[in-house]
């Protein structure tokens, strides 16, 4: 399965902003990485520039390959509606955000490595596939296995200060969650002009 194993914190100061999660690099160091980012010697970005930003924030914030992300930006285009909330739902309906937005994970990282090693259940089966694609009215559960159930409440132990997301439902106790909807947009924190992304690839 190929997954970017980029230097996270590095990638972070690249665009400012903490994509995979809290970053104390970037209180101590809030500038980009190089020699030149201390002095802040930055050169004014062209429009192409700033969008191919945007895409690669929203690509590496998910945590997934260029050739994945192209084919999520055609479905978006071949749904109803309106392409840039329709590429963010597809992201955020993704197994691993979800098992994430559960608070299975305390960095998306984390829940599709929780969703890899097989210790998710979709409806009663295993799926072990972080991309694949949740709808509404899914059950979430953690397997019934002492491990799998182990690592789940130490996922949620670690992540219990932070709220679920008001789509979801999530039982501590039973380890089970249900995603009643899809995310509106405003639900959804990605961080980047998703616009500029459809603006980039419609060119």
């Amino acid at each position: 399965m190929a997954r970017d194993r980029g230097p996270t914190d590095k990638i972070s100061r690249r665009f400012g902003v903490p994509l995979f999660g809290p970053s104390k690099a970037l209180e101590r160091r809030p500038y980009p990485p190089g020699h030149v980012g201390a002095r802040g010697a930055r050169r004014k970005q062209s429009d192409y520039a700033v969008a191919l930003a945007e895409k690669q924030k929203l690509r590496f914030q998910y945590g997934v390959m260029e050739k994945q992300f192209r084919r999520y930006f055609k479905e978006a285009q071949r749904r109803d509606g309106i392409t840039g909330t329709i590429l963010l739902q597809l992201l955020e309906m993704r197994l691993d955000n979800i098992c994430y937005r559960l608070g299975l994970g305390n960095t998306r990282r984390a829940a599709r490595q929780f969703v890899g090693h097989g210790h998710v259940l979709v409806n009663d089966q295993k799926v072990d596939i972080p991309s694949y694609q949740v709808k509404p009215g899914d059950v979430i559960k953690v397997s019934e296995a002492n491990r799998s159930r182990q690592l789940g409440m130490r996922m949620l132990d670690s992540t219990q200060g932070r709220p679920v997301a008001e789509w979801t439902e999530m039982d501590r106790d039973k380890l089970i969650g249900v995603i009643n909807r899809a995310p509106e947009r405003d639900e959804v924190d990605p961080m980047v002009n998703e616009q500029l992304v459809v603006e980039l690839y419609s060119r």
